[in-house]
Formats: C-alpha cells, sequence, structure tokens
C-alpha cells in the first residue's frame, strides 16, 4: 500500500487547522480534507440574504439534515431539520464555523478542569474531572494569543485563571460609549465588569488586516482577513510552506481499518461524487462535534465492529451544547442627553463587556456550584429578523402602508437594544447523544446523524441564577422594557462532546493525547474530547487543544 501523506485530517476548522499548522511547520505532509468549498476574503460580503436567510455557505437540507429528538410530554419526538428547518449547520467551507463566529474568547479555568471533584456528582448527570489539569493547557492557550491573534485587556478578579504572560499582544478592539455605562452601572452595583476578549484583530498583524467595524461580524465571514478564523489565522500559512494540502468539496463517508485496530484510509465523495481513497500514516477527525461521532460511527471495521472507538458503546454519548439564556433592554434616544444619544447611535465599536462574578455560586438558597459568564452585546444588526415581527400588530392583524412605515422607522430610529448572554454548563447525560439514523439518508446515501438534544434541569437553575444579574445591570444602566429568561434548547454554535477523552476505555473514546483507544493511528482534535465543557464559548479551548494535539503528533512522527 503506497502512502501518499504522514497525515490526513478530515475537517478544516478549529479543531483541524491548529493540527495541519504544527505539521507543515515540523515539515511533514499533510492533507485537509474538507467537504465544502474553498472561500478568501474576497467571497465574503455583508449579504444578508446570502449569510442568514440562504444556505450560502452551509448544506441545503434537502441533500444533508439530521434528525432531532426533543423532548416531549410521553418520550421523544423525532424530527428530520428538512422538515422543520432546524439547522445544525454551522459553516461548511474551509475553516469551518470559525468563518463565522462573533469571537468572543474565554480561557476555562482550573475549576473546570474538575468539575466532579470540585463539586460533586448531581443526580442524571456523567460529571467527569478532565484527565488533563489546566497548567498543562495553559501554554497552548497562550499560543493562540500569539500565533491566532486575541485583542483584549487583562483585569485581576477573583476568578481570573492563572496566566503566563501578563496580557493580551493586541490592544482591545473600539467600544462604544455604553461600555462605560455598563462599567459605571456594576461598580454601583459592587460588580466587577470585565473587557471581553475577542478573536478579531485590533490592528494590522499576521499578515492580515485589522477590524474595519462593519457592525456585520457575528454570522458573516470577513472580508478583511481580521476575524481569527482557521483559515485565515493558520491554514493560509501552512499552505505557504508547500507540505500542507486542502482538497475541498471532499466528502469524508468512511474511515477503513485494518485488522490491527488502524485506520488505512479515508474514503470520500470528490465534487463530481467519485469515490477516492487517501492512505497516511496518521488520521485525525476534526468534523465538529455530531457529525465526527457520526463517521465514527459510521466507519465499523474488523476490530471495531460498531464503529471506529466503539467497542465500549461510548462513541456519541455525553454530547454538550452550552446552556444559558439571553435578554435585553432598550435605550430611547429620547430619554437620554442629546450627547449620549449621539454617542449611542455610532455604529460599528463593539460593546465588549462581560462579567464572572458569579462563576462558582456559594448561595444560601442554591448552595455552592458551578455558576458561569454574562455576556453583554448589541443586538444582531441584521434587518429582516427585525423588521419581519413589526408587520403584525397585537392582535395579530396585518399591519400595512402608512402605519407600518411609521412602526419600522421607530424600531430601526428611536432606540437601540442591548442584549444580554448567559453561558453555563451544558450537564452530559444520558439523553444527550449522537446515533445514525437507519432512514434518513444524505445525498450520498450515508446516514444522517440522530441526535437526542435532552437537558438536565440544573443548567436552567444555574442559569436563571445569572439571568437574574444579567437584568439587574440593565435597569441599574436606565435601560427600559428588560426582559429575558433561559432555555433548553441547544445552541446549535456551541456544541462540543461526544467522544470524550479519559484514561479509561470503558468510559471514554479518546485517550488523554485525544488518540482513540483502540485505534493506535486515530486522533480527534475537535472539541468533541470535552468531558465538560466550562462556563464559556468553546473556540478558545477547542484551538489550544488541537495544538497541542498537533505537537503530540509532531512528537510521534
Amino acid at each position: 500500500m503506497t502512502i501518499d501523506f504522514d497525515v490526513c485530517i478530515v475537517g478544516s476548522g478549529a479543531g483541524a487547522a491548529p493540527v495541519a499548522w504544527q505539521l507543515a511547520r515540523a515539515g511533514h505532509e499533510v492533507l485537509v480534507l474538507e467537504k465544502g468549498p474553498w472561500l478568501t476574503e474576497q467571497d465574503f460580503c455583508k449579504d444578508e440574504l446570502a449569510c442568514c436567510r440562504r444556505s450560502a455557505y452551509t448544506p441545503d437540507l434537502a441533500d444533508e439534515q439530521h434528525v432531532i429528538e426533543e423532548p416531549v410530554d410521553d418520550g421523544w419526538q423525532a424530527t428530520p431539520t428538512r422538515e422543520s428547518g432546524w439547522d445544525f449547520w454551522n459553516g461548511n467551507v474551509v475553516g469551518g464555523s470559525s468563518n463565522f463566529m462573533s469571537g468572543y474568547f474565554y480561557r476555562l479555568k482550573p475549576v473546570d478542569f474538575r468539575l466532579r471533584s470540585e463539586f460533586g456528582p448531581i443526580d442524571g448527570a456523567n460529571v467527569a474531572d478532565w484527565p488533563i489539569t489546566y497548567e498543562e493547557l495553559e501554554p497552548w492557550y497562550t499560543l493562540v494569543e500569539q500565533v491566532v491573534g486575541i485583542s483584549g485587556r487583562v483585569v485581576k478578579h477573583r476568578f481570573l485563571e492563572p496566566r503566563s504572560t501578563p496580557d493580551f499582544r493586541h490592544p482591545p478592539l473600539r467600544e462604544n460609549v455604553i461600555s462605560q455605562w455598563i462599567d459605571a452601572a456594576c461598580e454601583r452595583l459592587g460588580w466587577q465588569a470585565l473587557p471581553t476578549p475577542r478573536a478579531i484583530l485590533s490592528r494590522p498583524a499576521h499578515d492580515r488586516n485589522s477590524c474595519s467595524y462593519s457592525v456585520f461580524c457575528g454570522s458573516y465571514g470577513c472580508s478583511t482577513g481580521a476575524k481569527s478564523s482557521a483559515r485565515a489565522a493558520l491554514l493560509d500559512q501552512a499552505v505557504a510552506t508547500g507540505r500542507c494540502h486542502i482538497r475541498p468539496h471532499a466528502k469524508v463517508n468512511r474511515l477503513l481499518s485494518d485488522s490491527q485496530g488502524r485506520v488505512i484510509a479515508a474514503a470520500y465523495a470528490d465534487r463530481e461524487g467519485r469515490t477516492r481513497q487517501v492512505h497516511a500514516k496518521i488520521f485525525v477527525v476534526a468534523c465538529q462535534a455530531i457529525e465526527t461521532a457520526r463517521l465514527l460511527l459510521a466507519s465499523p471495521g474488523p476490530r471495531h465492529p460498531r464503529g471506529l472507538g466503539n467497542n465500549h458503546g461510548q462513541v456519541g454519548r455525553n454530547l454538550l451544547f452550552s446552556a444559558g439564556g439571553s435578554g435585553q433592554g432598550h435605550f430611547p434616544y429620547a430619554a437620554l442627553a442629546p450627547d449620549q444619544a449621539a454617542a449611542l447611535r455610532e455604529r460599528g465599536p463593539f460593546v465588549n463587556r462581560g462579567l464572572q462574578e458569579w462563576y462558582v455560586i456559594d448561595d444560601p438558597r442554591l448552595g455552592r456550584l458551578k455558576g458561569g459568564t454574562i455576556d453583554f452585546l448589541f443586538r444582531h444588526p441584521n434587518p429582516i429578523p427585525r423588521a419581519d415581527p413589526l408587520k403584525w400588530d397585537d392582535s395579530g392583524r396585518l399591519v400595512w402602508g402608512a402605519p407600518l412605515k411609521q412602526r419600522l422607522h421607530r424600531a430601526f430610529t428611536a432606540g437601540r437594544d442591548l442584549r444580554y448572554e448567559v453561558f453555563v454548563d451544558w450537564l452530559p447525560t444520558d439523553d444527550c447523544f449522537v446515533q445514525l439514523d437507519n432512514t434518513v439518508k444524505d445525498k450520498w446515501g450515508m446516514p444522517v446523524a440522530r441526535v437526542r438534544v435532552g437537558f438536565h434541569p440544573h443548567d436552567l437553575r444555574v442559569g436563571e441564577h445569572l439571568s437574574e444579574r444579567a437584568k439587574t445591570v440593565l435597569r441599574e444602566m436606565g435601560a427600559r422594557d428588560v426582559h429575558g429568561g433561559v432555555s433548553g434548547d441547544p445552541p446549535t454554535n456551541l456544541v462540543a462532546g461526544g467522544c470524550r477523552f479519559g484514561t479509561d476505555p470503558a468510559h471514554s473514546v479518546l485517550d488523554p493525547d485525544c488518540r482513540v483507544h483502540d485505534a493506535p493511528n486515530l486522533y480527534v482534535s475537535d472539541g468533541s474530547f470535552m468531558p465538560t465543557g466550562g462556563s464559556v464559548p468553546y473556540t478558545w479551548t477547542i484551538y489550544a487543544n488541537a495544538f497541542r494535539v498537533g505537537q503530540k503528533i509532531v512528537d510521534e512522527l
């Protein structure tokens, strides 16, 4: 058998690009197989129809979908997403969903690595400590700051995680005046507002441009290269070495393994639908959590009759989303001084404020338990979802003509909304997992992922605790119509778990180096490895761990 590459990576997002970067710089030949197209800054524009109303960067649900099991009174109801329109794809292009992230970057904290030891077991939750410590991952968090690019400012607070560097390399992004209002309100309440680090360059660096403050950021591709996506920050550099090769429009349907359990080839469909194979010494899967579990389950072999790494039935189990909620308050311009209203009207600069005052909660009513993070942000500027509800009056009748124009004018010009988002742990349970659906197939004839999205009620209790404090801040700022809450619905852009790492093969899929227990040349480097998710967005941790895994593979080679 001819070996085509040293390493073959399936996927090209935040879990894949650091591995490719490490390998190419170390002199190894690496191939990246990406299902979607290879787009660059020139392909991204601020087009709401392309970005957010149509499947420009994600598959058409008629071709590729999921089956989602949601809780109902008497059990579970399964619905294909082609019928529901509930899209679980986040960005199938080179660089993955990192092209379209908002870039709110937080590190996990030491307590996140030992959730079970710190807070004890929780009935109905499969909480486990990580097999590595924060101290082992800290250098890789720092490497992300230096190589990928994060803008921010470190402020000391009681839950600040240990750092090997005093501050970020890149200064904070420009901020709207409302950030100062948040600071002042929190100070009056006795709480400490924190600058939110962002994976967006505030000044040119790494052969990339800085932010242009075009308002349309989250959900959009970046046309300046300022957003630290996996492609802009890492894959472009890896390709420039001449040793990293990317094949777009390559849908991997199965990994082939031999009688020793080793993966010998990736079978994929090219753009024309022809089946091809690629052979390598080492394989890395980084398709994002749901699709990674699906690919492993769809790849049985002589030593893996139930799917790669699934000899103990662990693949797809303990899937994680991010728990919490959201809300907002309104600031009418007419209620502000003229200079305040003018400053608030300024479009472009960010809010970039958050609270981690309750990262660990010690409350007489709730007890001592893991808390989370509050982030403040402006309402997304997309006009269509803002305008659409205004066509109905309070009685459910359509509004037409001049009355509709007046409603639109007020909504877009009379004030500004400040939103908050709450991030708390989505506890792993037996009711949140991925398996293969035996009846629904994708356009290549492969079983799609069937995802059960059960949540633990503990998540809602913690989320509500933080949501109430976020609303307190908005009221202290003078906001009107303050409202919000929590939900058990999974945010589809924040998903991890499904192939947790650990030391016991009976209860984990990967070893502490993220190598599949029963497949010695197969690694998983996306967010699938996480036993618990922490109370922050996952991307910085995924980047950091993928750099760690990349170095493990370099050392092995």
